[in-house]
């Protein structure tokens, strides 16, 4: 990160843009020595780009430490503080930094580990989800580091190392394990797009339905009336298909729920009828409809569907992990501060939406922690071949959740007695 010997006043956004601006080259130097490094979920190591994260904070004078699972042990993310010099809220910069799968390495233009960077864009596995916002995250705190002692709370840095895996190992050992901070005012998720701050989320719950039929020899004559569950199951997927939207559209959020079978496992041979099937069902929840409606129209799904099939046993319903649907209030602080910046460095209005699918949001949601959930650099490829970023979009973003931490965490002077406060036109724009 380049320096230009002290950082100039906090009052403007030219000045944090100003700062965005002079760490660009650092911040993609930084992103594409990430990328270098593969970290498919559930594949590669962690510990070696987790190792490259803690040197680099040491470097830049900034305290981290890595995170370790409760349970193995496992390294699963870093956290890097910037504690102010007053107490008061803790506002967190979260980024995932392990990847998708690269998938077929023949298609791609430049191989996913490359980093290379043609006409502006960086290629590889993880440039847009989320290695970019890693990168940002980390120059921001080295940033507000030199601004502690004006800091009325603390900058929290999350880098989770177990987001793809589905396990989100980082988040949950650092905001539900043993040793959570109780301070938590919000959450900013660095997940890529420029065109909206995502500010809710569909939840989901998942549930294993295993059908029951009776076992026996496709050949004799004795089992021809005998329930075959994988038929009895076939049903039971075409009950769910005509129900696949339980409900109608949330108006709070913009989106219905949905029901999708995702999953069927059953028979062993082709000479024996089965006598059991395996159904995995996926709800998307909405604030309407919860995860209380949704258990209920499964049960009701299963009862139906045996009553058609009397002389087999009953359906078992296994209900999974479920997270709610949320919707960040109006009233955030986090949205308003965000939203505020994002209309100040971007060329074009940031509008907010609610997403369909669930991300980590939701589970912060569970625990009382207002999180947004998207909002980063330009991007294509999300997950597929060539994914990259668009470079260019960089200091924008980063500008903008500066501009937002520094709202957040340094107190603003109220206006002298008698005196109405004005506003001042800033960037061409007014706050």
């Amino acid at each position: 990160m380049t320096s230009t010997g002290g950082d100039p006043p906090l009052a403007t956004s030219q000045a944090i843009r100003q700062w965005a601006d002079e760490d660009h080259a650092s911040v993609v130097a930084l992103t594409q020595q990430l990328v270098q490094i593969p970290t498919r979920g559930g594949v590669d190591p962690y510990a070696p780009i987790l190792d490259v994260m803690l040197t680099w904070f040491s470097d830049h004078d900034l305290a981290a430490r890595p995170l370790h699972d409760n349970t193995t042990g496992q390294v699963v993310g870093v956290v890097c503080d910037v504690a102010g010099t007053d107490p008061g809220p803790r506002y967190v910069l979260d980024a995932c930094i392990d990847t998708a799968p690269f998938g077929d390495l023949a298609a791609w233009r430049h191989p996913p580990t490359s980093g290379a960077i043609e006409d502006g864009w960086m290629f590889g596995r993880g440039t847009a989800d989320s290695k970019a916002a890693v990168a940002i995250f980390a120059h921001i705190a080295a940033r507000m580091r030199r601004q502690a002692d004006r800091l009325q709370g603390t900058l929290t840095v999350l880098l989770d190392a177990d987001e793809h895996t589905g396990g989100f190992g980082g988040a949950k050992t650092y905001f539900g394990g043993p040793g959570a901070p109780d301070d938590v005012a919000g959450v900013m998720i660095g997940y890529p797009g420029t065109d909206k701050i995502v500010v809710g989320g569909r939840g989901f719950l998942r549930a294993r339905m295993t059908v029951r039929g009776e076992s026996g020899h496709t050949g004799s004559e004795s089992s021809a009336g005998n329930g075959n569950a994988v038929e009895k199951a076939s049903r039971l997927v075409a009950m769910l298909a005509r129900r696949r939207t339980p409900a109608p559209v949330d108006p709070s959020i913009g989106l219905p729920p949905r029901m999708t079978v995702t999953a069927i496992h059953g028979g062993e041979s082709f000479s024996i009828v089965p006598d059991h099937c395996i159904v995995d069902v996926d709800v998307r929840l909405t604030t309407q409809f919860n995860a209380e409606l949704a258990r209920a129209a499964i049960e009701h799904l299963a009862k139906e569907l045996d009553a058609s099939c009397p002389t087999t046993r009953a359906t078992a319903v296994d209900f999974q992990d479920s997270w709610p649907a949320y919707h960040l209030a109006e009233s955030a602080l986090i949205r308003i501060e965000l939203t505020r910046a994002a209309a100040r460095h971007l060329p074009q209005p940031t509008p907010t939406k609610v997403a369909g699918p669930s991300n980590i949001g939701n589970y912060l949601a569970r625990l009382g922690i207002d999180a947004t959930a998207g909002f980063g650099v330009g991007y294509a490829g999300l997950h597929g071949t060539d994914e990259r970023i668009d470079l260019s979009t960089i200091p924008m973003i980063q500008a903008s959740y500066h501009e937002a931490v520094l709202a957040l965490l340094v107190p603003r002077p109220s206006p002298p007695p008698g005196r109405r406060s004005r506003k001042i036109r800033i960037s061409g724009r007014n706050p």
